[in-house]
């Protein structure tokens, strides 16, 4: 009988009994990743049932998936845990870890805002941000981060369910440019909203409007980001000219030189969902892989 169509039986068992499976081929797990999944135990539980074959020794278990849960769940001092047992063969073990773990679709990430308003509602039950960032075992950055989608003005939000707005953080970066310039931010955004149907205003046009109001940004990028809000595209030379629309982000050029080595928009994909972070913005997955990396070394 093959894996699909074998039986299962839910039990809570005690962890004691679960062995490692010692041709998993997950056989390097994160510490500070480890640190976070137990706070989260130690919060609310296993959440997902871990999936375990019968060993040889009557009474004990091995895992096939969720290898990270039962070593979290032993940091987190749980003696019982929720366990999925199918009869699995050796071959057919090491074909469902693959797949469990390649099958991104099976836990989709909540959308951002969708995220951010659940954190939210969360935190709002902590008489301070510090509490609810700990009760997350994050740090407070971190908590002012997660819930910005959950804050955008009526107008803000408007225009990013219109899809108006390239994506989560570009609304997020917009909020900033109204907070600190009021009335350039209506400008801008009284100009997204007259785009015509199908075009979207990219985040690198509200970053330089937020540097400018910021103070940072030389003239030449007020110029091509206002061309770019007046529907035209600056002059190009022959060698940077590009087919690429002007409410898209165009490809950012070298830094160095054409040899350095660019991120794999693919990677940058996959740990965004693996944050949370839908829209997978390299600048995004950045500040939070920073915020992730202090908050564990803080803890």
């Amino acid at each position: 009988m093959t894996f699909k169509d074998s039986s299962s039986d839910f039990k809570i068992i005690d962890i004691a009994l679960i062995e490692p499976d010692p041709q998993h081929p997950r056989q390097n797990i994160d510490e500070g990743n480890l640190k976070g999944l137990a706070n989260s135990i130690q919060k609310m539980g296993v959440i997902h049932p871990l999936l375990v074959r019968p060993a040889k020794a009557d009474g004990r278990y091995t895992i096939v998936v969720g290898e990270r849960r039962r070593q979290a769940a032993i940091l987190a001092g749980e003696k019982m845990v929720p366990v999925v047992i199918r009869a699995c063969s050796p071959d057919e073990t090491l074909e469902v870890q693959v797949f469990e773990n390649i099958g991104l679709g099976v836990r989709s990430a909540l959308e951002p805002r969708e995220m951010a308003n659940a954190i939210q509602a969360i935190a709002q039950r902590f008489e301070t941000q510090e509490e609810a960032a700990q009760h997350f075992g994050r740090a407070p950055t971190w908590l002012a981060q997660a819930t910005a989608a959950a804050n955008l003005s009526e107008k803000v939000a408007a225009l990013l369910d219109s899809g108006k707005i390239s994506s989560t953080s570009t609304a997020i970066q917009l909020e900033k440019l109204s907070r600190k310039n009021e009335a350039k931010a209506e400008v801008l955004i009284d100009q997204i909203e007259q785009l015509p149907e199908g075009e979207k205003v990219s985040r690198k046009v509200v970053d330089n409007a937020l540097s400018e109001a910021l103070g940072g940004r030389k003239k030449k990028d007020r110029a091509d980001a206002d061309s770019m809000l007046a529907g035209g595209v600056a002059q190009q030379s022959p060698a940077s000219a590009t087919d690429v629309p002007p409410w898209e982000d165009a490809p950012d050029a070298p830094l160095t030189s054409p040899n350095r080595r660019r991120l794999s928009q693919d990677k940058v994909k996959l740990v965004a969902e693996m944050l949370g972070l839908s829209d997978g913005d390299e600048e995004d997955v950045l500040i939070r892989l920073i915020d992730e990396f202090l908050a564990l070394k803080n803890s």
